[in-house]
């Protein structure tokens, strides 16, 4: 079953409602993009892995992801395009609290980004299902880099560009090998197999009460 992005909305506030918080659908969410990437390489440990985070809940999955990751012994680079003070959730503010307290993870900040190694793996968490206008900087600038480089790209819930709703996508958007997307399939998501790679649906708790009277 394919669900729009408002009936995401209203099931995640539902949910939250409920007493299950976001924070912990970000959490399960995070874990579970891990595992599918773990499956489809086997280990990453030692491996180099580079997390692009924008500034809302879409970036906060990514920083889950890497403090998951470097748990499984990879070297990880979190770029939040952006400062610290803007991130905009509070989930997203709790888990990058989180990763500056670890020396495990190298954490970097700001509105402009230089990289000088070659990833293993890319993450792309930088924009999510809220997509709306042209994309901008510094946001282009790390879709164009994560486009241009030849190594394994792996999106958060929806490429970032890609209107989860339509298919449709912005000016500019990544195209990545695997897309791990959560709770249900997104309509626009499986029109754009091009730029998704393999698609997998992972559950990441909500209680199935949450999408009484939205589906």
């Amino acid at each position: 079953m394919e669900i729009s992005v408002e009936q995401m909305y209203q099931i995640e506030n539902k949910g939250h409602d409920m007493g299950f918080l976001k924070k912990f659908m970000m959490e399960n969410a995070g874990a579970a993009a891990v595992r599918r990437l773990i499956e489809k390489f086997g280990d990453v440990e030692g491996k180099r892995i580079l997390v692009f985070a924008g500034l809302g809940n879409n970036g906060g999955d990514g920083l889950v992801m890497a403090r998951h990751l470097v748990g499984h012994g990879a070297n990880v680079t979190v770029i939040i395009l952006g400062t610290q003070e803007k991130i905009k959730t509070e989930e997203s503010k709790w888990n990058f609290s989180i990763l500056q307290k670890m020396q495990s993870v190298e954490l970097l900040t700001g509105d402009s980004f230089t990289i000088d190694f070659r990833p293993d793996l890319i993450i792309d968490g930088i924009l999510g299902t809220g997509i709306t206008g042209d994309i901008r900087e510094p946001y282009a600038s790390a879709i164009n880099y994560i486009n241009e480089s030849n190594c394994f790209k792996f999106a958060v819930d929806v490429p970032s560009g890609l209107d989860p709703q339509t298919g449709e996508t912005a000016n500019i958007c990544t195209k990545c090998d695997m897309t791990v997307t959560f709770h249900k399939m997104k309509k626009g998501i499986p029109k754009r197999k091009d730029l998704t790679g393999e698609i997998f649906v992972e559950k990441i708790g909500i209680p199935p009460e949450a999408e009484d009277g939205i589906l």
